[in-house]
């Protein structure tokens, strides 16, 4: 791990200067041959372009300026485009330098490379060891959790079969009882009816006793309304006669 950060922390330092110092001494700050100005070529004819200007109404004078003018502006710009140049000389030692450091930086980035696969090999077993105890202690905690679930789910199964025997239980002595109340209720019943029944033929019995008691009186106070009739009709039969007699005596 320490070779590691100390590649890495060269690896850092090369890149730092060659990205600083080195780009700024090597381009910035490096010595650029100008051509002369009297030694480079104009890129038109001065002598044409005054005599051109001339003949579109400029005098010699006002010609001369313009194309002075137009002169020093085509300097200044090749100033610029010359500075901004470099030689091929320049190029070619600037790429060999960058290949330098491409090279050196790759053998940093294979040797990284090794170190990190190894750093990742280790961590990789670290993991795979800690996976298999979290693993082991998942089963542990899963068969635990496994046995208390199946003993509560016994103690609810026992729980609940006693009370479906208690109910059970209860529901044959209500049964029971039912059926003692029933047998009970259907002798009450039973008895009542017999009564009852005993005492309708009593009540027959009387009824037709005391008809046939009704119908003797009846016939009875017919027969004396029949001979108090006949007396009266005699009495009366009587007295008629009287009457008559006595009249055919006067």
């Amino acid at each position: 791990m320490l070779e590691t950060f100390q590649i890495k922390k060269r690896w850092t330092q090369e890149l730092s200067y060659f990205f600083t110092t080195t780009t700024k001494e090597g381009y910035d700050m490096r010595r650029v041959d100008i051509t002369p100005l009297e030694q480079r070529k104009l890129t038109f004819d001065t002598h044409a372009l005054v005599l051109d200007l001339e003949a579109h109404g400029f005098d010699k004078a006002q010609a001369e300026t313009i194309v002075s003018a137009l002169t020093t502006l085509s300097n200044v710009s090749l100033d610029t485009i010359y500075k901004e140049m470099v030689t091929q000389a320049q190029q070619e030692i600037t790429v060999q330098q960058l290949m330098a450091h491409l090279d050196s930086i790759r053998k940093d980035m294979v040797i990284l490379e090794k170190s990190e696969f190894a750093n990742l090999r280790a961590e990789n077993q670290k993991m795979k060891i800690e996976l298999e105890q979290v693993k082991q202690q998942l089963i542990n905690e899963t068969s635990r959790i496994r046995a208390d679930n199946k003993l509560d789910i016994n103690l609810e199964r026992s729980r609940v079969t006693d009370m479906f025997t208690d109910q059970e239980k209860k529901l044959m002595e209500a049964t029971t009882e039912f059926t003692r109340n029933d047998t009970k209720t259907r002798g009450i019943i039973s008895e009542t009816g017999n009564k009852i029944d005993t005492e309708i033929a009593s009540l027959k019995t009387l009824m037709e006793s005391n008809k046939l008691e009704t119908i003797r009186y009846l016939a009875g106070k017919t027969r004396l309304l029949s001979v108090f009739t006949y007396r009266c009709s005699v009495m009366v039969s009587l007295s008629m006669v009287m009457v008559s007699r006595r009249l055919f005596i006067q």
